[in-house]
């Protein structure tokens, strides 16, 4: 397949909470975007780097030490800056298209609404960090947060998974409320079979992609 030619990368997101398919949905965007003849970087937040990924390893890891939730969303940023700097800004001036597991919108989640850090934090560290650049489609897996932990029920679970279903709730909200405010973002009812979600996840990208097609 013909190969097509864009001016630049699209930057594309998916978010939600714990247990809604975002794995499996992630593999399905990449392949419908590489069958269209696009080059896609997938990677993941935080991470995305190795020193992105060592500050993954930190932020996950279970500890006897409270975290306070400054210092939380700090380290979630400094992950993040290396990252766009390194990695994504890059790869979208050479005209790749970029999917990334968590972006932005997900420290507004859990750092601001599940920690209760002031959302003007967030927004001034998101400033400094990326400016301008936001995702072009952000695909929001929702679902209660009782559903999700039960789907997540049998794993080991990491500092974050291991909260209090009543954090969760706080994230949920939050997403929510960008996915009603911020024109980007595409809610995508996660609470159903994986076949149907994934089914409107392919509808929302083939959306989008009329979109781009027609303003190229």
């Amino acid at each position: 397949m013909k190969r097509r030619v864009e001016q630049r990368g699209r930057f594309i997101t998916l978010e939600g909470g714990e247990g809604v398919g975002k794995t499996t949905n992630l593999r399905l965007i990449g392949d419908i975007l590489a069958r269209r003849g696009y080059d896609v970087l997938v990677t993941r937040e935080p991470g995305g780097t190795p020193l992105a990924e060592e500050i993954r390893e930190v932020l996950l890891a279970r500890r006897d030490e409270q975290v306070t939730p400054l210092a939380e969303t700090l380290l979630v940023f400094a992950a993040r800056a290396q990252h766009v700097q390194t990695v994504i800004e890059p790869a979208l001036a050479d005209g790749r298209w970029v999917l990334c597991d968590r972006f932005t919108d997900s420290t507004f989640a859990y750092q601001a609404g599940g920690r209760g850090l002031a959302p003007a934090i967030v927004e001034q560290l998101a400033a400094w960090v990326h400016d301008a650049r936001w995702p072009d489609l952000t695909l929001y897996l929702d679902a209660p947060a009782a559903l999700g932990m039960a789907r997540i029920a049998d794993r080991d679970q990491d500092r974050f998974e291991g909260e209090r279903t009543a954090f969760f709730d706080r994230v949920r909200a939050v997403y929510r409320e960008r996915a009603r405010s911020e024109g980007r973002v595409v809610e995508i009812d996660a609470s159903r079979p994986l076949a149907y979600v994934s089914e409107d996840v392919a509808a929302a990208l083939d959306l989008f992609l009329a979109g781009v097609a027609c303003s190229a």
